[in-house]
């Protein structure tokens, strides 16, 4: 019930701080929609929780988590790898170990998130919504594949 609380709580603080984006020029929801939709989630997510609790619906089988400090190592290795190789190399090799510490082992998958989850968040955020992409110190993919 505390978790349920604390999602519950937090997820509300962040709707609020995700109405204080500004709009686009335009007039458009832009760059606040992920946040909305983010902190939208959680609030589902923590109302589900304290239902549950609440009325004593546990799950049968706890899953296994992943380590922390893996996440925690990816993490950093991910933003570190950003800066010195660029996005789309480091998404590219961040989205299948993540899926890896999860448990997912078959290598299409993880190869499909490997070409997958770079260029669709590619599209999204650098195309769609106009954010600036991460370029890399060293070498950089985009800068490759662009020509410039």
């Amino acid at each position: 019930m505390v978790v349920a609380a604390v999602l519950i709580v937090f997820s509300i603080a962040a709707l609020f701080a995700s109405l204080q984006i500004e709009k686009d020029p335009g007039g458009g929801w832009g760059a606040r929609i992920f946040p909305l939709f983010g902190s939208g989630t959680l609030l589902l997510v923590g109302v589900l929780e304290l239902r549950n609790s609440l009325f004593g619906r546990v799950p049968e089988s706890k899953p296994a988590s992943p380590s922390i400090w893996s996440l925690l190592g990816l993490a950093i290795g991910y933003v570190w790898l950003m800066g010195a190789v660029g996005y789309l190399f480091s998404t590219a090799l961040a989205a299948p170990l993540a899926l890896w510490i999860f448990g997912i082992r078959r290598p299409a998958g993880l190869l499909a998130a490997a070409i997958l989850c770079p260029a669709t968040y590619h599209l999204i955020f650098f195309e769609l919504l106009g954010v600036f992409p991460t370029y890399g110190r060293w070498i950089d993919l985009l800068e490759i594949l662009q020509g410039v």
